[in-house]
């Protein structure tokens, strides 16, 4: 993979999976990362492409059943005339390029023309798909085999490349994929072809997403139940006894945050964290970072609270990234933990606390409360009047803590550790989702998450839901005019977790 690919020009043809981005392989992710040109299909996760590079020409070629942005020879010859003006390619397929995804024939047309490429398997929809919705394509005493055909060809016309008394007499599982459009002509030549009207069905419509839906039924009714339901593609048909297993094996539409798509507008470096604990309880989240952790404009006022650090009674953590930037520049300066010795560690909330901690130092005291106003009641009696006190924050923080320290008698240095600034969403993305109507929820977990999203869309996102970490953070939400959805009691990730799920948990009752 790492050759000379970038002198002769390079292709690589890449799976992206069912649907779920955290299903592609670790592969493709770096395929989509070192890619110069990336040429990409409709089925493709939006949240896939935020892996290319920032100069990396992305071309979408994606394909409707009744309409084609590019006709597949045009595919062909794009990758061809990409390669060949020596850049690295790489063709993001839906599924598995090589399983219905004319992977074969873009492989063959590169071959020709003497280009390297290599394929990059990607997991298909025809087992995953089956498997998110319950259904096993293979089970003891139900099925032994399964088999996987078009559902894009037409049923009947007379010269067929399926063999479709076989597939009506098959005693394991059919999978058709792409078939919806053909679905009434499907089930009628199976039964014409002499498959009991029992025999069970599923289709399973965007598998592994968000908006999977999944509809049961017969050969003899599957049809009608499609059409009553306005049930549309893309979508999977399975026939067989397995289907009757999606009763009890059913799991992930189980989760309590099934079907929710959610925005994390945290800074990137602490969205992941965020996203995969909503991920686990079955949403599917979409990164939009809308801050940025960024060096203070000037050193100056941390350099020289550093050089006199045995002179504070009291360090005064209030966020993760006032830890990690403030022992960053001690770092650098060639300083280390030694020299905090003489101070007593204030940490606001556990995440503070376990960042500390994680560096080998003991924290003094955490309030139980994580907001400024909460903290000063708090304080008082601890902080006594000539205790000089070090706040190494954001430089957008409020003034609050800082002026009610030095009312208490404190002498207290306020500075800036780390600057926050607009981070680098993908707006045109998000904005798309938004009209769609494909976004239910976006998290905020600061005053300055909701400013950077408002100013980046340019507009007000009043059509969503939205959740606050606090209520400070909610306060910033009202003062747009919007409405708060989720407001966290305990002002956490966690309790914003648990806020966002006693909201859905009201909604489906």
């Amino acid at each position: 993979m790492y050759g000379k690919e970038s002198e002769k020009g390079m292709v690589y043809l890449v799976g992206a999976g069912p649907g779920d981005p955290d299903l592609a392989a670790v592969k493709a992710i770096k395929c989509i990362a070192r890619a110069e040109v990336l040429v990409y299909d409709r089925l493709v996760s939006p949240r896939l492409l935020q892996h290319a590079s920032e100069g990396a020409e992305l071309i979408y070629v994606g394909k409707l059943p009744d309409r084609h942005t590019l006709p597949q020879e045009d595919i062909n010859k794009l990758l061809v005339e990409k390669a060949k003006q020596g850049r690295i390619v790489t063709r993001l397929k839906g599924g598995d390029p090589f399983v219905f995804g004319r992977g074969g024939e873009e492989a063959a047309a590169l071959a020709e023309e003497g280009i390297s490429f290599e394929v990059v398997p990607g997991i298909t929809s025809a087992v995953s798909v089956p498997a998110y919705a319950g259904i096993p394509v293979t089970h003891r005493g139900l099925a032994s085999g399964f088999t996987v055909v078009t559902g894009h060809e037409d049923p009947a016309k007379e010269e067929t490349d399926l063999d479709w008394r076989a597939l009506a007499e098959n005693p394991g599982t059919n999978v058709f994929l792409m078939g919806m459009g053909n679905l009434s002509l499907i089930t009628e030549r199976l039964e014409n072809e002499g498959m009991d009207p029992a025999t069970p069905f599923a289709l399973v419509h965007r598998g592994t997403e968000a908006g999977q839906k999944t509809l049961t039924g017969t050969l003899a009714d599957i049809a009608a139940k499609a059409k009553e339901a306005d049930f549309k593609h893309p979508a999977i048909i399975v026939t067989g006894q397995v289907v009757t297993l999606r009763e009890k094996l059913a799991w992930v539409e189980q989760k309590p945050l099934f079907g929710r798509r959610i925005v994390v507008s945290r800074a990137r470096e602490q969205a992941s964290a965020f996203a995969g604990k909503l991920e686990s309880l079955g949403a599917e989240t979409f990164e939009f970072p809308v801050i940025k952790i960024a060096p203070p404009d000037d050193n100056g006022p941390l350099d020289r609270a550093l050089a006199r650090l045995d002179s504070y009674r009291w360090i005064i953590f209030t966020s993760e990234n006032g830890v990690k930037s403030f022992f960053n520049r001690l770092r650098e300066k060639g300083g280390d933990i030694r020299d905090l010795k003489g101070a007593a560690i204030c940490a606001i909330g556990p995440k503070t606390k376990e960042t500390l901690e994680e560096r080998g130092l003991r924290v003094d005291y955490v309030p139980s409360e994580y907001r400024a106003e909460a903290m000063v009641e708090q304080l008082q009696g601890k902080v006594k009047a000539g205790d000089e006190v070090l706040l190494p924050r954001a430089d957008i923080a409020r003034s609050v803590l800082p002026e009610a320290l030095a009312e208490m008698g404190a002498k207290v240095d306020n500075v800036d550790a780390y600057r926050t600034v607009r981070g680098d969403g993908n707006v045109p993305l998000l904005k798309e989702q938004l009209a769609a109507g494909e976004i239910d929820m976006i998290t905020f977990t600061s005053s300055s998450t909701v400013r950077n999203m408002v100013d980046m869309l340019d507009e007000k996102p009043d059509q969503v839901a939205l959740a606050a970490i606090g209520p400070i953070t909610a306060e910033t939400i009202r003062e747009y005019g919007l409405e708060v959805a989720a407001e966290a009691e305990e002002y956490t990730i966690d309790g914003l977790i648990e806020a966002i799920l006693d909201y859905w948990g009201r909604q489906s009752s």
